[in-house]
C-alpha cells in the first residue's frame, strides 16, 4: 500500500496514538484572572495536561529529563 494513502486513512484516534510514548507538547497557557504572568503547559500526545512550568525552557528541560521529545504548539 502506498504510504501516502495509508496516512490519509488514519482516524483521529490513530493520530492520538502516534508518539504517545515518545512526544510531549509544550504550549503557552492563556492568562486568567488568577495568573499574573505567562506559564507553559506540558501535554501528552493525547492532549492531557501533564504539568505546568514557569517558562518554555524549563518545560522543554522537564520533558527531556523524562525521556520524551518536546514539541512546541503555537
Amino acid at each position: 500500500m502506498n504510504q501516502q494513502i495509508a496516512i490519509r486513512e488514519l482516524s483521529p484516534q490513530d493520530f492520538l496514538v502516534l508518539g504517545i510514548n515518545d512526544i510531549a507538547y509544550v504550549k503557552k497557557a492563556e492568562k486568567t484572572e488568577k495568573t499574573e504572568r505567562d506559564f507553559f503547559e506540558i501535554h501528552s500526545a493525547d492532549g492531557t495536561v501533564i504539568a505546568t512550568m514557569a517558562s518554555h525552557d524549563i518545560a522543554f528541560a522537564a520533558v527531556r529529563q523524562n525521556g520524551l521529545e518536546p514539541l512546541s504548539v503555537h
